[in-house]
């Protein structure tokens, strides 16, 4: 797995193996969690751009205290 902090509001994801992407994600988003938290106008939002990528965001459009995910391709 490869995890790169884009900026506080974002981590990019990319994974070789299908068993490492679920404890992968659940770690992304617990690291953004605190941001979130410390916002509090935003939640989190989960998008798998194609197999084996993902971002995981704080986005605006998801409601605070909420992890959403979406599919990019």
């Amino acid at each position: 797995m490869t995890a790169v902090m884009t900026e506080e509001r974002e981590i990019r994801l990319s994974f070789e193996r299908a068993d490492e992407i679920h404890d992968g994600l659940d770690r992304a988003v617990d690291t953004l969690i605190e941001s979130a938290a410390a916002d509090a106008s935003c939640g989190i939002l989960v998008t798998r751009h194609e197999p084996g990528t993902y971002t995981v965001a704080l986005d605006e459009s998801v409601p605070f205290g909420q992890t959403h995910e979406v599919l990019a391709a």
